[in-house]
């Protein structure tokens, strides 16, 4: 997919120097004109969910890639078997429900990044993202977003933000004010990079959930 172009992000010093290999890509492309999904990623979908039985849900953790995310979530402090790495969730829901259930387009691609490649990716209202995406600490008294009542954050949790604001918990849902709306023009899907993750994964993760954006 040519017309992908994916961009790096900043990290702050702080966590730069304590975690090397942190990062966060992102890349821009159109909203979709119908969030109803159409048949083609439907039947990825159903695919997927014979591929991925209970055996397969088992050994996941194995793989490399979701292992190197829940090395990363021990390294910052949260327990992997409590709280799942984002493919391992995916797993348990197919598990649970006895397949992937369509929730609308733009979920559903991502449901499909992270099955095909092990890196989640989360999804964003370009226009409501002020400069580039970048990692760092959140500070006291912070809000998630913009919004005047927005969660106020700890301090020192470690946050996807923008030039003016923390967006996003990491590994966490996108504050409301910056979530995809039946309003939204742009997309501005990102992933975020860990130790043991090469780019070329995180490439392919995007390619494959903007794949499915564009099927028909």
């Amino acid at each position: 997919m040519s017309d992908l172009v994916a961009h790096d992000g900043w990290v702050s010093e702080e966590l730069a120097e304590e975690l090397p290999a942190l990062g966060v890509v992102s890349c821009e492309l159109p909203a979709p004109r119908q969030r109803a999904t159409p048949p083609g990623v439907r039947e990825r979908l159903d695919l997927l969910s014979r591929r991925f039985h209970g055996a397969e849900a088992v050994v996941l953790r194995q793989r490399p890639i979701p292992h190197a995310y829940r090395v990363f979530f021990r390294h910052v402090g949260l327990d992997p078997d409590t709280t799942r790495v984002p493919a391992e969730a995916a797993a348990v829901e197919r598990l649970v429900h006895g397949g992937f259930v369509s929730r609308g387009l733009i979920e559903d691609a991502l449901t499909i990044a992270v099955v095909e490649t092990g890196v989640p990716l989360w999804a964003l209202d370009a226009e409501r993202v002020e400069g580039r995406l970048g990692v760092r600490l959140s500070t006291a008294g912070e809000r998630l977003g913009r919004a005047p009542d927005a969660y106020e954050l700890p301090a020192g949790r470690i946050v996807v933000a923008d030039g003016w604001a923390p967006l996003a918990p990491l590994f966490g849902d996108p504050a409301p004010d910056v979530a995809v709306t039946k309003r939204t023009r742009t997309l501005l899907l990102f992933a975020v990079r860990v130790e043991g993750v090469d780019a070329i994964y995180v490439e392919e993760a995007l390619w494959a959930c903007a794949a499915a954006l564009r099927a028909e």
